[in-house]
């Protein structure tokens, strides 16, 4: 029999609980979760899963890296750069789903060397996105356009935010804060978070409000031949009003004021006073709408692909949405890696698997496997306009 391959997955949150339970189901892996917090740890303790208590941040990485094979990041992203940085050093696989600001290219020299293969920004967007142009550019003469709408909602919104964070807070706040990197012309251009908010209709939702956000990410560098692409986060209508007049007052401010003697960055304490309205209560269903446009030239005509799902929480066991879109994306690319179906010494992200046998049709049959399962349409387009000039 196979040895068994050894996981570790750094981080207990609602997406990685998620992964961690979805991994520990699979007879070929072995399982052990890591995060500081006992309280996160405990439930899947309960489940049966190994758990380690560990301060992913210090020397305590170390010894857990040393047992594995294969290391899953899913901490905060403040926190994953420096975590991946550990993991190759280690000489470890990585599969990542952190949301973090740095550039991951800047380690693809340190896991070449080590021999290791590093896929980050495995969630669903970055992640799925990723992966589905990959796919398609593969099969067009050109890609023209690319637009990618996500957003985690709580299924029922109550005032004031009509917002609950499916996720990390801290990476929530980072939507809100940090610059939007998009391509229009064929050029990179940075707008402040939240600019170019746009309204679209969702069947089964309705009308949510659009901002743009720093999501495209490795897909600046991997595919830069395409002149137009944007990804844009979902809310509903009035809550980007309510986070600008946040920002705008200062109250999302990473700079330290002192309050009465006392040093306080006033994103600490906002993130402390929203939390308890943007924390899911036990039960509360949450929903992920997804839609990727692809518009270029394929066979020699001009076409449009549209790939869409509404996802909703599963009440069976209790996972939201966005953690089941973003977790089991991770997992899938975790067993294709385990099953040697890709194994490329460096930094790659998921649209770097569309270049390797079998990887696309792993993941997306992974996700219908658990219920996740993406409507294509296709629709023709015009032939683009020709503009001649006379003297």
């Amino acid at each position: 029999m196979s040895r068994k391959t050894r996981i570790a997955l750094l981080g207990a949150g609602r997406v990685g609980a998620a992964m961690a339970l979805d991994l520990a189901a699979d007879p070929g892996l072995e399982v052990v979760v890591a995060d500081r917090d006992e309280r996160a740890l405990a439930p899947l303790a309960a489940r049966g899963l190994a758990v380690r208590k560990a301060d992913l941040g210090g020397p305590g990485l170390d010894e857990i890296l040393a047992a594995c094979d294969l290391a899953v990041g899913a901490v905060p992203g403040y926190l994953g750069f420096a975590t991946a940085r550990r993991v190759i050093e280690a000489g470890r696989g990585l599969v990542d789903i952190s949301f973090f600001p740095e550039d991951a290219f800047a380690l693809d020299e340190l896991a070449r060397e080590r021999g290791v293969t590093a896929l980050v920004d495995c969630g669903v967007a970055p992640g799925l996105s990723n992966l589905l142009l990959g796919a398609v550019a593969a099969q067009m003469e050109r890609v023209e356009r690319f637009t990618c709408y996500v957003g985690g909602l709580p299924e029922h919104p109550q005032p004031p935010w009509e917002y609950k964070a499916p996720f990390s807070p801290v990476d929530v706040l980072e939507e809100y804060t940090r610059p939007a990197r998009y391509v229009r012309g064929g050029r990179i251009v940075t707008e402040p978070a939240l600019a170019g908010l746009e309204w679209r209709e969702f069947p089964g939702i309705g009308s949510l409000e659009a901002f743009l956000t720093d999501g495209l990410r490795s897909l600046l560098t991997t595919i830069p031949q395409i002149p137009e692409m944007r990804e844009l986060t979902l809310r509903y209508p009035g809550h980007v009003a309510k986070v600008q007049l946040l920002r705008d007052s200062g109250f999302l401010s990473s700079e330290a004021l002192e309050v009465s003697g006392t040093r306080v960055r006033p994103v600490d304490l906002a993130l402390r006073l929203l939390l308890p309205h943007w924390e899911f209560a036990p039960g509360e269903p949450d929903l992920t709408v997804f839609e990727v446009i692809v518009e270029g030239v394929e066979k020699g005509g001009r076409v449009r692909r549209v790939f869409f799902f509404l996802d909703r929480f599963d009440a069976a066991t209790g996972t939201l949405s966005m953690a089941r879109t973003t977790g089991y994306t991770g997992t899938a690319i975790v067993r294709l890696v385990a099953r040697g179906l890709f194994h490329r010494p460096g930094i790659h992200p998921p649209e770097h698997l569309a270049t390797a046998p079998g990887c696309v049709d792993f993941v997306l049959g992974e996700l219908a496997a658990r219920g996740i399962r993406l409507a294509e349409r296709r629709e023709s387009l015009p032939p683009a306009a020709t503009h001649s000039s006379s003297r």
